[in-house]
Formats: structure tokens, sequence, C-alpha cells
């Protein structure tokens, strides 16, 4: 068995188009390897900050990430036999390659799947206006006055009768 604590630079492409590890931030990567009979069983966390962009009114939001994950890299020979035992789309099987592991698309399985879906600046933030697009938060009380389209011909007769 074997720990190692890594602070590595995040690769590019660690998250989604709303929110996501910027490249080259800062990730904690603390690992734990332990020999197992199939391979090499890895465990451990992943910790970094996720900057995007709230999904109501556009401003930046901040995520801590401090998520844990757990692979089994099997070896080569016990790969083939797990492989045969399961049954296909069941279990996905990892291998090593020449005695390496790449921890690079476990990490961002980790961190993806914690990020928000939605991600939001506060969670009563109410957004920006839909006609205008002004940010609801800075106006309270911010509306338009909106007719009903079958009004309309009425409210130009009314308009015209107004100017005479």
């Amino acid at each position: 068995m074997r720990e190692v604590s890594l602070d590595l630079p995040a690769p590019e492409g660690f998250g989604t188009v709303i929110i996501g590890i910027p490249q080259d931030s800062e990730l904690e990567i603390d690992v734990r390897l332990e020999s197992v009979v199939e391979g090499v069983l890895v465990s451990g966390s992943v910790a970094g900050e996720a900057v995007g962009e709230c999904g109501r009114c556009l401003d930046e939001v901040v995520y801590d990430i401090d998520n844990t994950f757990q692979e089994l890299f099997y070896f080569p020979e016990r790969a083939k036999a797990a492989k045969e035992e399961a049954e296909e789309d069941e279990v996905e099987i990892v291998e090593l390659v020449d005695d390496e592991i790449d921890l690079e698309p476990l990490l961002r399985d980790s961190v993806v799947f914690a990020l928000p879906f939605q991600p939001l600046c506060s969670p009563d933030c109410p957004g920006l206006c839909s006609e205008c697009g002004v940010h609801l938060a800075d106006e309270e009380g911010h509306s338009h006055e909106v007719l009903d389209p079958r009004w309309s011909t009425l409210q130009s007769m009314f308009n015209e009768t107004k100017e005479s």
C-alpha cells in the first residue's frame, strides 16, 4: 500500500461549458494505492476551485470541489477473466497499461459529476428580466406592462381616441 499527495495543475476541459476548474489552476490530490489480487485499487480525494457563471443572472460563481473517487485497475491477465465473467455493459474494466495508472479520466469523472448542473450565485437569485435583460437583484419591483396581443387592436383604437 502506498499513499501519495500531489498538487497538480488542472488539465484542459475539467468541467462543463457553464462551470469548471480553470486550466492550470491547482488540484490537490490525495491517492491511496493498494495491491489486491485483481490489480491495484486506487482511492482518494480531489479538491479544487470551480469557476463559472450563474445560470440565472450570469454573474461569476465559485464552488469548492472536494470529492472522493475509487477505481480498480486490473492486471491485464485478470482483466480478461473479469471481462469474460461480466455481462456486457455491466461493469467497466480498467486495465493497467505497462504498470502505469492514468488518473486523469478518474479525476475528470469525479470532478465533473460533483459540479452543479445549474450553478447559482445564491439560492434565491431572481435572474435577469426576460424583456430587457436588467439584473433583477439590482432593481426591486422591476416590471413591464405586458398587453395581451389579442387586445392590440382595441389598444390602438384607444390611443387614437386619446390623441384626438
